[in-house]
């Protein structure tokens, strides 16, 4: 490891505890914690992701990813997803630095940028792509404005543009180029997501849905599938499942009550569901988690 990457590992440990904590840089986010043999639900919003140190694996429908300090992850929408970190040798904890994305910010970079040669899209709207030293240089930067607050309103937007002014020009710029065209694909299953989040305990209204993306039925499922692996009914389902777990995990909340609480109607259809999900029934599954890390786990992962 590097003297760069030790110096900016301190800066992480010592600005932020175990846990997901908010820094002062708007819309960033610091994670420290300790590998775990389980899977724990997280959401990924639209965001890059730079691991400093240990890695992450994550499962989206049937396609599990892995990342470490020698990738960065973009998420080009909110994505419900399953993950586990592990620590780095020695069992020294995982860190991270994740930044949700600008959409504005991101249109007004690539309209003053001239064209770039750009890889064909992937479909799913998430990335995992190599680091680059000037992009490593560009994070360390960022995170090194936590010792000098007082500078973070005038230096942290231009390091954030020169920061995604990087990515743009890399492997995914086309994706992000994406995230900023709300007429595009992406921008309507980007507005069927935040429909879906924000109904996700009432039953799913595909005319609705339709609606608020500007999609046909047709158009609509070919192109969710595509960018999140998942229809719309399965989407809502993980969603629901993942804030059922985390209710679970963080009291002492019934089963039935939690199972109507995401919005189902049966606790016994919610049991099955959730079985089939996380591999136990509902109090099985919370109690091996506890009893394996000794008190409930943050819901947040990233």
């Amino acid at each position: 490891m590097n003297d760069d990457l030790v110096q900016h590992l301190d800066i992480a440990l010592r600005h932020a505890p175990p846990g997901l904590t908010a820094t002062p840089i708007p819309r960033m986010d610091l994670c420290v914690g300790q590998g775990s043999g389980n899977q724990a639900p997280c959401l990924y919003r639209s965001m890059i992701c730079f691991i400093l140190q240990g890695s992450k694996r994550i499962a989206i429908n049937d396609q599990l990813l892995s990342y470490d300090r020698e990738h960065y992850l973009i998420s080009a929408l909110d994505l419900p997803l399953t993950g586990q970190i592990l620590d780095a040798e020695g069992g020294r904890p995982y860190v991270a630095v994740s930044l949700v994305l600008d959409p504005a910010l991101l249109a007004q970079l690539a309209a003053s940028m001239p064209p770039v040669r750009e890889c064909a899209p992937k479909g799913v709207g998430i990335a995992i792509n190599p680091m680059t030293a000037a992009l490593r240089d560009t994070v360390l930067r960022l995170l090194s404005l936590l010792d000098t607050p007082v500078d973070i309103p005038v230096l942290g937007p231009m390091i954030e543009r020169e920061l995604l002014y990087r990515l743009l020009q890399g492997p995914q710029g086309r994706l992000l180029r994406q995230i900023a065209q709300p007429e595009g694909a992406l921008g309507s299953i980007r507005r069927a997501v935040a429909w879906i989040r924000d109904h996700a305990n009432s039953r799913l209204r595909i005319d609705a849905l339709c609606e608020a993306s500007g999609m046909s039925r047709a158009s609509l499922h070919r192109h969710f599938q595509a960018m999140t692996g998942l229809s719309p009914v399965q989407y809502q389902k993980l969603l629901r499942l993942q804030q059922a777990r985390q209710l679970l995990l963080a009291g002492e909340h019934r089963a039935a009550d939690v199972a109507f609480a995401v919005g189902y109607e049966s606790a016994s259809q919610f049991s099955r569901e959730y079985a089939r999900q996380f591999g136990a029934p509902p109090a099985r599954d919370v109690r091996k988690i506890r009893q394996a890390i000794g008190n409930p786990i943050r819901a947040a992962l990233d």
